[in-house]
């Protein structure tokens, strides 16, 4: 079987429109810190504005420490997108309140069609939803009609409608597995790393969209290499969305759960990490007796600002999701029509991940299908 990689270059940093915030725009909106004094206010306002408005917070690993600390003192949760999904979906709350980047307010919604679903920015976006249109999407798609179509979470809700499976980086292997396993070949999108990366642990047949995440793509080997000859005895934890040649030199790849399981378990008291520096807050609190370094990036993007963080993850602030719950603005909405179908690929990937979990049979939740 051929493991031929067939990239389609799409513009990712695409221009500022009415619809559509660029890096350079997202870091000019992040959020002014505000005084001791005014983030206990407003963490005081927030604890009381969930309860009155009958609404949980589910907030990505990525976003300010205050939005993680406070979800979880609220009952709400701190995670990655796959468990951000399943909680939005299974929370009593008829209101939730997404901390995160627009992809995961508008899976919120497609799996809570019936909730109020808000964000503290509707402008915070993600380099791989912006570079996978959906009108070029199909497209490709229509151009490889004998295979199976899975897109990547980080998508809009028209992508995932063109689907037949949606993933996260926690469940893509096996997904991906499986599919192979079954003979189906793949059409996978948008990250072209984390594409890859599947490609050479399954063998599977795919072809890839070519999508960059902006903070993962900047990671570089040279510059990880000499930053692990200064602390030897350090174990290296990466994301799979960085390039190749970086995930090479990892002691442990996976999704941000996954870091965090490694970061526990590992037999390790220093560790170097390469994904966004959101997530050194969740490891230090976990890990209070170990030490975590941000993997270098050398990044020299004109977009750029800080290439080990995400512009748009940085525009959720205390502020912001003050006023939403307060007034009910930054609403999120999907259309209605879209909703099933994009409901239909998450569904299969809750179902395939909830039986792997329990120790059921997967294959019969591996249907023979081609492109959407």
């Amino acid at each position: 079987m051929g493991n031929t990689h067939t990239l389609m270059e799409v513009e990712y940093e695409q221009p500022d429109t009415a619809s559509v915030c660029t890096p350079r725009h997202a870091w000019a909106r992040v959020p002014v810190e505000p005084s001791p004094a005014e983030r206990l206010a407003l963490k005081d306002r927030i604890r009381r504005l969930l309860k009155e408005r009958n609404a949980v917070m589910v907030s990505h690993f990525y976003v300010h420490p205050d939005l993680q600390d406070l979800a979880e003192e609220t009952g709400g949760i701190v995670s990655d997108s796959l468990e951000m999904a399943r909680f939005g979906r299974d929370h009593a709350a008829q209101t939730l309140v997404v901390s995160g980047v627009r992809f995961m307010g508008e899976t919120a919604k497609i799996l809570s069609p019936g909730k109020r679903v808000l964000m503290p920015d509707l402008e915070a976006a993600c380099s791989l939803d912006l570079g996978c249109p959906v009108a070029e999407f199909s497209a490709f798609c229509d151009a490889h009609p004998d295979r199976a179509v899975v897109v990547y979470a980080n998508t809009s809700a028209a992508v995932k409608a063109r689907a037949d499976w949606v993933v996260t980086s926690s469940c893509a292997l096996d997904i991906v597995r499986a599919l192979k396993e079954s003979g189906q070949k793949i059409l996978w999108a948008p990250d072209r790393h984390l594409g890859g990366y599947i490609q050479r642990e399954t063998g599977a047949d795919m072809v890839m969209w070519n999508g960059a995440c902006i903070v993962h793509d900047e990671f570089k080997a040279f510059e990880l290499q000499a930053l692990m000859r200064e602390h030897p005895l350090a174990k290296v934890l990466v994301h799979p969305e960085s390039p190749a040649d970086v995930v090479a030199l990892a002691d442990a790849v996976g999704s941000t759960s996954a870091i965090l399981k490694a970061a526990k378990t590992m037999d390790a008291l220093e560790f170097i990490v390469a994904t966004d520096s959101g997530m050194m807050h969740k490891l230090r609190t976990l890990n209070p007796g170990k030490i975590f370094i941000e993997a270098p990036t050398a990044g020299n993007s004109a977009t750029c600002k800080s290439c080990a963080h995400c512009p748009w993850m940085a525009m959720n602030g205390l502020a912001g999701l003050a006023q939403v719950l307060e007034t009910g603005a930054n609403e999120i909405h999907v259309e209605p029509a879209l909703i099933p179908r994009a409901r239909l690929p998450i569904d299969r990937m809750l179902a395939f991940t909830a039986a792997l979990k329990s120790g059921q049979p997967t294959a019969g939740l591996v249907p023979h299908i081609g492109a959407a």
